[in-house]
């Protein structure tokens, strides 16, 4: 997988996904049920209901990519919530693709500073 710039969103789509989908099925979820663009070359990602299959849906200069991972053992910690769509960083995505909480309680902050002059 390309490693998005430092622009580059990523979205959930929370719940469960049926992986028969391809890009087609995929961007389609994307537009109507995320109510997102699917062109805008952010990063969608998909998990099926079991946990073990992951799948990222992006637009790229002139067609879509579609990144798949399927665990044989173990399972992705896909957060639960009521909500649709959850918006996370790259860092998280790095971590929930090797197979760790998006909410990392040793990770550090993200510091941003406002120069004063």
């Amino acid at each position: 997988m390309l490693l998005p710039s430092a622009q580059t969103r990523v979205y959930l789509a929370l719940g469960n996904t049926d992986m028969r989908k391809a890009i087609n099925g995929l961007s389609i979820l994307v537009q109507e049920s995320m109510d997102l663009d699917p062109f805008s070359g952010h990063l969608f990602v998909f998990c099926n209901r079991k946990r073990h299959i992951l799948k990222i849906l992006y637009w790229d200069r002139n067609g879509f990519c579609l990144w798949s991972k399927r665990l044989e053992k173990h399972f992705f910690r896909w957060p639960e919530s009521s909500e649709e769509v959850m918006k996370i960083d790259q860092r998280e995505l790095m971590w929930l693709v090797d197979g760790l909480e998006i909410n990392q309680q040793k990770a550090h902050e993200r510091l941003s500073y406002s120069l004063l002059f």
